[in-house]
């Protein structure tokens, strides 16, 4: 193996530095051992822009075909297109994708026939444990075949474009940052024949990054999307990250949209549609959420933080929509996989008969003040037990152990949770007014004692 298998298998998909820790010759073994754990006949591939994806996809091929599974190559794709493919197609899927990671890394996410994700309590586990005793050992009496996916890209724009009402829809300025990376690529299939006129930004795909990181949660790279919205008068910016399944948006001041307004305003939009839905949410939006769900008469429901736990729930529950503070935005009718262009042109459907802009559709779900996540670096230190000693500052009653910490009182609450990669604490604290999250913050802040991240 050409590097520990702990340092790429992460909770949710497998991720490292390429080619030291993760290379052909480990996505051809994970390529033998999925179809050996899944039993698919059939798999999926999909791939981002990077140098090293290609290559990649190809080993992984190899070792899917070994073991007598068909391979259909769907080529540059973004990771919710993979999801569209595996649920419109009923076969197993894997993205050759490091997201927002920089170029010098690559990384699989993996699902089920039906778009089910796999992780870490999902199968994910024991892919690792397969691959690092070599299972399985030998090849099937067959191999699988290679076929290219045909029209999957024009499929997948269709079906995007089917969750919003195209002829309510009216010109707006729309400004996209793709970052370089696939969004670039499906976007304009997306918006063909769509009534918007698009900017587009760093639309040519680059796996190297060279204008900037494609991690739109970071607001420094938002810079050049807020300065274009501005120069353009632009009604509202898009920004993607490197596989193009998460979206932030800015407005036409070019103030950064948190997601969680982009949350409450879609999860209204889906309760107008179908009355009395139910809508997930995890447990470090804003409250503004899930008091939205209800004034719109649907039914909010509280999740862990991560895509494997709001599908399985969203299974559970039969969920229209569920939100996440990252910029994952999770559809029912989307194979309950999660999809930032669905989610961007359900707010541009909002944005189109308010008749409005956009800072002042978002107006009334502005009522908290918030902290956005804060990192904290505590190495040499047990993360658990860094928790466990802020919990003691507060009473027990007030304690709530559904993901990390959570205490929540009338007028604040924050939550306190471990990296599931890192030796990080992640801090989210949310408040009625400006002082008070300042003072919850750095009250939290003082106790954890790590050194930023």
């Amino acid at each position: 193996m050409p590097a520990d298998l702990d340092q790429v298998f992460k909770a949710y998909d497998v991720r490292g530095l390429y080619p030291e820790q993760l290379d052909e010759d480990l996505a051809r073994r994970i390529g033998r051992a999925f179809i050996a754990l899944t039993g698919a006949g059939t798999l999926a591939i999909g791939q981002d822009m990077r140098p090293s994806s290609g290559p990649m996809a190809e080993a992984l091929a190899e070792g899917a075909t070994s073991q007598g599974a068909d391979v259909i190559r769907v080529g540059l794709c973004s990771t919710d297109m993979v999801y569209y493919v595996s649920g419109a197609l009923d076969v197993a899927a894997i993205m050759l994708t490091a997201s927002h990671n920089p170029s010098q890394y690559n990384g699989l996410k993996f699902c089920r026939p039906g778009a089910v994700p796999v992780g870490e309590e999902s199968g994910l586990l024991d892919l690792k444990r397969m691959v690092a005793e070599g299972e399985p050992a030998g090849d099937a009496p067959s191999r699988g075949q290679v076929r290219d996916g045909e029209d999957l890209l024009a499929r997948y724009a269709e079906h995007v474009r089917g969750f919003v009402d195209v002829d309510s829809l009216r010109p707006l300025k729309v400004v996209a940052d793709a970052g370089n990376g696939m969004a670039g690529h499906v976007v304009p299939e997306i918006f063909g024949g769509l009534p918007f006129r698009l900017t587009p930004m760093y639309f040519e795909l680059d796996g190297t990054f060279p204008n900037h990181p494609a991690d739109p949660i970071n607001p420094e790279n938002l810079k050049d999307l807020r300065e274009r919205v501005l120069s353009d008068g632009a009604d509202v910016g898009l920004a993607f990250d490197g596989d193009a399944d998460r979206v932030f948006l800015v407005d036409e001041k070019g103030g950064i949209v948190q997601s969680s307004l982009v949350c409450a305003l879609v999860a209204r939009t889906m309760c107008e549609r179908e009355p009395g839905a139910t809508i997930l949410y995890n447990l470090i939006v804003s409250r503004i959420v899930p008091e939205t769900i209800r004034e719109a008469g649907g039914r909010p429901v509280r999740t862990r933080v991560g895509h494997s736990f709001i599908k399985a729930v969203m299974a559970e529950t039969g969920a229209i929509f569920g939100g996440e503070h990252s910029g994952h935005y999770y559809f029912r009718d989307n194979y309950r996989a999660d999809s930032g262009l669905i989610a961007g042109l359900v707010v541009l459907e909002v944005l189109s008969r308010a008749g409005r802009p956009l800072s002042e559709v978002l107006e009334p779900y502005r009522r908290y003040a918030d902290s956005g996540e804060i990192n904290r670096r505590v190495e040499g230190t047990d993360p658990k037990a860094v928790i466990e000693k802020v919990a003691e500052h507060y009473k027990p009653e007030a304690r709530d152990w559904t993901d990390g910490l959570t205490i929540d009182t009338p007028d604040w609450w924050f939550n306190l949770r471990p990296s599931n990669t890192e030796p990080l604490l992640r801090l989210n604290v949310e408040a009625e007014t400006e002082p008070e999250m300042a003072r919850v913050r750095d009250e939290v802040l003082e106790m954890v004692d790590g050194e930023p991240a």
